[in-house]
């Protein structure tokens, strides 16, 4: 197509006549909205944006949780740990037993020593209200 129909066909059509292949012989040009393509350039070279979204598991135990409840809620802590989650461990205290925060931290450091290989201890146990909770993160 000769330049001048081509230029009054992209005039007309409110788009961009774009050289594509300079070295061609006749020279390739295109008919594009040229903003529009280096927009959508821009948006391809920048990529799609990751959103990670760090979960956090929580396990939750009374303060007079059985060993036997321990030891399966501490392979379930196993688990998330190998899949890279974090995990809060959080006993809870009902009535009076929050008088005795000492039970709390002797299960907590129980749950720390069965899962030490492979979590290490993120924030330390502390006392939240009537739950006494910590936070693992994979080694």
């Amino acid at each position: 197509m000769a330049l001048y129909e081509a230029l009054k066909q992209v005039e007309a059509l409110e788009l961009d006549l774009v050289e594509v292949a300079p070295e061609a012989q006749p020279p390739v040009c295109r008919m594009m909205d040229y903003g529009k393509f280096r927009y959508e350039q821009k948006k391809k070279a920048h990529g799609p944006k990751k959103h990670t979204v760090v979960e956090i598991k929580e396990v939750k135990m009374g303060s007079r949780t059985d060993r036997h409840d321990v030891v399966h809620k501490v392979r379930n802590i196993r688990q998330f740990i190998e899949r890279g989650q974090r995990v809060k461990v959080s006993v809870f205290f009902r009535g009076r037993e929050i008088t005795h925060p000492e039970l709390g931290r002797q299960m907590l450091s129980g749950v720390v020593d069965q899962v030490q290989d492979i979590a290490k201890v993120d924030i330390a146990p502390r006392l939240e209200g009537r739950s006494m909770a910590m936070l693992l993160t994979p080694k």
